[in-house]
């Protein structure tokens, strides 16, 4: 393809997509594709000769489109907001374009200088200390690894070759139970810890649990504190944390994923308090923020440490620069990396802190008045305090009890999901099967919130 051929055909993708936004609150939210359905349609051998982009463009509708549950809807209420905002998508293209490696300075020195400023911005936004600075990484399970993989070796030089152990809620994501396994520590050196009725991890329960660990000889290495559960978006005490893993010399890693992003509002870090004593802390800005997958922020207070974990030092990346700048392929596992900041930089100059605050601010409203018709409804039932943008419900009518009332809140979200006008997802926590209703699509308002609750109570009668 030529430059010629490219502008044309970049020129009608542009369109595609531009109609693709436009079009997508006519589209039911998630795909009903049946497993395979959509391998049928494809070739099983690729072509010997090339195609017209034509043909592609006619395919990206009949094949790919089918198959897509769309992330964008404005009713897309499942898993957590994974907002791809327009001037993101245009810096990806602009990165893709570029072609760039960034694994070191020298490779693209504006990747680096670039990314070293979004870290900045993005730590002056949410409020955190000047001492802390990071790299991106492609996701915060990738963040957790790399965290973990430092708890280790930190732990290493004190632990005199005792057993290490690793410590989180009962409700951390499983990103930290596959991030033990992969650093080594081993799935049997893993302690979650118990919650209280708000789900939050119970200090006392995790000091119990380290004291007896010591006393069989083991060496405490390391704990996860959750800002934002995945379940119920429940949070942690991290300043009680923090004293805990301070009194024992443990790594304190923050695992504030979809949550981290609400701290670009003043009014929402005291629910953070403590996290300045945190050796690491990862959130996503490809979630709530919009930045577009996958865009993982990383902090760190030791760097050197960071550095001297993750670095290799082969000959055929030595540089003359090497001493004076950062090589961010020394940041995380991967020797190769995207140009990432792009995305940010884009997306915090077309729509400025203002206008960013303004709509997390709009979606904590929304999931504050979707609480308060829950409250004020008999039949339903509030699982868990809304701390940020999601609601955590069930649907509770009179005689329904234990396994059967799980069954029938299973069946409620699969009506809705089936009929295509909204998506939802459901969790286990406490045992209870809950409804999670996760506000936060960036063209979500309060119309499509009010939409999902209609929709609940209605497939709630229908099931009676």
């Amino acid at each position: 393809m030529t430059p010629d051929e490219f502008r044309v055909f970049g020129h009608a993708l542009v369109d595609w997509i531009a109609e693709y936004r436009s079009s997508l609150p006519k589209l039911r939210v998630m795909s009903d594709s049946e497993p395979g359905e959509i391998r049928a349609l494809l070739p099983p051998e690729p072509p010997s000769e090339p195609e017209p982009m034509e043909s592609l463009f006619a395919d990206l509708r009949r094949v790919v489109l089918p198959g897509i549950t769309h992330w964008s809807h404005p009713r897309f209420f499942a898993y957590f907001p994974a907002n791809s905002s327009l001037a993101a998508v245009l810096a990806d293209l602009v990165a893709s374009g570029l072609g760039a490696q960034c694994m070191s300075w020298q490779t693209s020195p504006a990747a680096t200088e670039l990314e070293e400023v979004m870290m900045d911005w993005l730590r002056q936004m949410v409020g955190l200390p000047q001492n802390f600075v990071g790299a991106l990484q492609d996701t915060a399970s990738t963040a957790t690894l790399v965290a973990l993989i430092c708890a280790r070796e930190r732990a290493a030089k004190l632990s005199s070759a005792r057993p290490m152990t690793v410590y989180a809620s009962e409700q951390a994501h499983s990103s930290v139970e596959k991030a033990v396994r992969l650093a080594g520590f081993g799935p049997a050196n893993l302690r979650l810890i118990e919650t209280d009725r708000e789900f939050a991890l119970v200090p006392h329960q995790l000091e119990e649990a380290i004291s007896a660990d010591v006393a069989l000889g083991k060496w405490p290495a390391a704990v996860v504190a959750t800002v934002g559960t995945t379940g119920t978006m429940a949070v942690d005490p991290v300043h009680a944390i923090a004293q805990i893993a301070a009194d024992h010399r443990m790594w304190l890693h923050i695992d504030a994923a979809m949550a981290g992003s609400a701290m670009l509002l003043p009014e929402c870090r005291p629910m953070w308090r403590g996290v300045e004593q945190a050796d690491s802390l990862v959130f996503n800005p490809h979630k709530w923020l919009g930045a577009t997958f996958d865009c993982s922020a990383y902090y760190v207070r030791d760097p050197a440490h960071l550095v001297q974990v993750m670095a290799t030092h082969p000959s055929f990346l030595k540089t003359s620069q090497d001493q004076r700048v950062k090589n961010f392929r020394d940041w995380g596992i991967p020797l190769g990396r995207r140009f990432r900041a792009l995305k940010l930089w884009f997306l915090i100059r077309e729509q400025g802190v203002r206008a960013l605050q303004a709509r997390l601010r709009r979606d904590l409203a929304n999931a504050r008045w979707l609480a308060q018709q829950v409250d004020a409804s008999p039949e339903w039932e509030r699982m868990a305090p809304v701390l940020f943008q999601t609601v955590s419900l069930r649907h509770r009518p009179p005689g329904l009890e234990g396994e059967r009332l799980n069954v029938h809140n299973q069946s409620l979200a699969d009506r809705v999901n089936q009929g295509g006008a909204a998506y939802l997802t459901t969790a286990v926590v406490g045992g209870s099967l809950i409804v999670r209703v996760s506000i936060g699509s960036e063209t979500t308002e309060r119309e499509d919130v009010a939409a999902i609750w209609s929709l609940l109570n209605g497939e709630a009668k229908a099931l009676l």
